[in-house]
């Protein structure tokens, strides 16, 4: 089929009117920016109270009044001018931006697809003054209070074409308390009230950004968030980091601020991925609320017109920084940190709430002569020699001899000590806050798991030869694959070689997996190995394999434990970073305090 001949037209400047609707399809592609673009101009204004109203999801109106410095009369016809601003001057300003805006562009932009009025009023003025967004419109005397009032009604009246492709009215109002929601947690130091068809929907009070970001967030996140702040150079990353057991079936929980701009930042997200990949496996992803703080100049904000893209000066700089912040963050979370950090509340019932209580350095632990549990650590020290018993990990470094509990320094042993073994399962020990649950073979998948990265990144993985070696049946994908990657295998401590076209040998094993079975770690290893390539597994999906390595090895529940064994569990556990949960995510240990239990046999009551 023939396309149809279009005359063709000369090259001509185009018309006002034209432009800003091209300006508007940039810049206004649903209420949501709208909201956007006017909350950031009132922050932009020195607002410390902004109240949000919407009607029919903001389609039919979005009225936004802030109590900013205000617009002086005689500049209102300039704020409706395209690229008129007050924010830049020169390509240095463009450079170094700190403001949220600085295009010049919204208001105008959104007077073309819309019916805008402008009301304002600064403190030296006695009375408000108000314009609307028609062509050649008169400033007019008006009443209001100190700052400005954006009031936008019929959007896109002069477009329906483009109100075909907006949503339905209650995920266009979504999308607009979205938005309000990332600027709110941004700026606690700012009060906002944000209504939807005459009802209040939030309402959120000047506070702290722990306060903010728990209302909106939920108490869940509050529940089991990580406090960072860290600097390096011009570069500083402060906010919370949630707890891998806090993780989300999707990425709705995620706030990035570059200088107090909400992004969504490729190399950003890869960052915290990354630093999430030892505690948190599969399809979850991690909640947080962070902001970068850096010289505006290091920054370049001028990437997109919905400026939600960033493009950094150094970016590997920042990916370092912020991948090393958050690893540091998390890695502090086992029972010795120094850190306060507030854990998940796992709960099985209304009346059994299990609470982690919030830990430090020092657990002013000051246990009574009838614990029950007043052994010396020599009945176990030797746990932690050259002779450990069967599938617990090789020691680290032995224990000081004949120290009871009445004698322990505060913050020597957080996890206390075993009392019994549940269903071959749990391990219950008791400390001085109450009574601690520990699930026994997350916590030595995850201290098993540490060892092994540890000995690889120091290139220090003892091998265990095996005096009669292992053989099985293998296909010839197995086969070819053990042939091709010899020196993957061996840098990861297997010998793996093939006897013939259908059998291969297991004669070594990494010495921390000696107790695993052979042939299950073979073939785990071969998996890999033939679906990423030797290379890639060392580099990008090495952390998942020892994971699952470390999951063969790790005690398996219904396995009798003596309490010598339990408590050497306990110690390891208290020397191993991120401790707090398995290599899944999953919490290793819970805290029941000893007014939970007074609870629930209402005692005191």
């Amino acid at each position: 089929m023939n396309a149809p001949h279009i005359p063709p037209r000369p090259i001509q400047a185009l018309p006002d009117h034209l432009i800003s609707q091209i300006a508007a399809g940039e810049v206004v592609d649903r209420p949501s920016a709208v909201v956007k673009e006017l909350l950031e101009n009132a922050l932009d204004a020195g607002a410390t109270q902004v109240t949000i109203r919407l009607e029919e999801g903001g389609v039919k109106r979005i009225a936004i009044t802030d109590n900013g410095r205000g617009i002086p009369p005689d500049q209102m016809p300039l704020a409706l001018a395209r690229h008129a601003t007050s924010k830049i001057a020169s390509l240095d300003d463009l450079e170094n931006v700190s403001t949220l805006g600085f295009r010049g562009e919204a208001l105008a932009s959104i007077a073309s697809v819309a019916q805008l009025t402008l009301t304002s009023r600064t403190a030296q003025e006695r009375h408000a003054w108000e314009i609307s967004g028609s062509h050649a419109a008169q400033v007019v005397p008006s009443s209001g209070s100190l700052g400005t009032t954006i009031d936008v009604r019929d959007l896109y009246f002069n477009t329906p074409a483009r109100r075909k492709f907006l949503k339905s009215e209650q995920t266009e109002f979504g999308h607009c308390a979205e938005v309000v929601r990332r600027i709110a947690l941004s700026r606690p130091d700012v009060a906002f009230s944000l209504s939807h068809n005459s009802k209040t929907v939030d309402h959120w009070n000047v506070s702290e950004v722990e306060k903010r970001s728990a209302l909106i967030l939920g108490t869940e996140f509050a529940g089991a968030r990580l406090h960072l702040d860290e600097s390096a150079g011009p570069l500083r990353l402060h906010g919370f980091v949630g707890l891998p057991t806090a993780a989300r079936a999707r990425a709705d929980s995620q706030y990035f601020y570059v200088n107090g701009r909400f992004v969504r930042d490729k190399l950003l997200t890869h960052a915290v991925r990354a630093a999430y990949q030892d505690v948190l496996h599969g399809d979850r992803y991690p909640s947080y609320v962070l902001g970068l703080d850096l010289d505006p100049a290091l920054v370049d904000v001028n990437v997109h017109p919905s400026k939600i893209e960033v493009r950094f000066r150094d970016s590997r700089a920042v990916h370092q920084f912020v991948f090393h912040a958050i690893s540091r963050t998390l890695a502090q979370t086992a029972p010795t940190s120094s850190d306060e950090a507030p854990a998940p509340v796992v709960s099985s019932s209304a009346a059994l709430p299990w609470i982690r209580e919030q830990r430090q350095t020092s657990f002013g632990m000051q246990f009574s002569s009838g614990m029950g549990v007043a052994q010396t650590t020599a009945d176990y020290g030797a746990l932690f020699t050259a002779s450990p018993a069967p599938d617990m990990p090789a020691a680290q470094a032995p224990l000081a001899a004949q120290v009871t509990p009445q004698s322990l320094p505060d913050d020597e042993f957080p996890l206390g000590f075993a009392l019994a073994q549940l269903h071959g399962i749990y391990v219950l020990a008791q400390n001085r806050k109450g009574l601690v649950l520990v699930d026994m073979h997350a916590a030595h998948e995850r201290i098993l798991y540490e060892q092994l990265k540890n000995a690889l990144d120091a290139d220090a993985l003892q091998v265990q030869p095996l005096l009669i070696p292992v053989t099985f049946f293998a296909d010839p994908v197995e086969v070819g694959t053990a042939e091709e990657s010899q020196a993957a295998l061996k840098s990861l401590g297997f010998d793996i070689n093939a006897l013939s076209p259908t059998t291969l040998a297991v004669r070594a094993i990494p010495a921390l997996l000696k107790n695993a079975d052979a042939q299950s770690l073979a073939r785990d290893v071969l998996r890999d190995l033939r679906e990423f390539g030797g290379s890639r597994v060392l580099v990008e999906r090495r952390n998942e394999m020892l994971g699952t390595l470390a999951c063969h090895t790790a005690v398996r529940a219904n396995r009798s434990l003596t309490l010598p064994e339990m408590n050497a569990l306990l110690r390891q556990m208290e020397a191993t970073e991120r401790a707090d949960q398995c290599n899944h995510g999953r919490p290793t240990w819970v805290q029941l305090a000893l007014s939970d239990l007074d609870k629930l046999f209402l005692r005191g009551q």
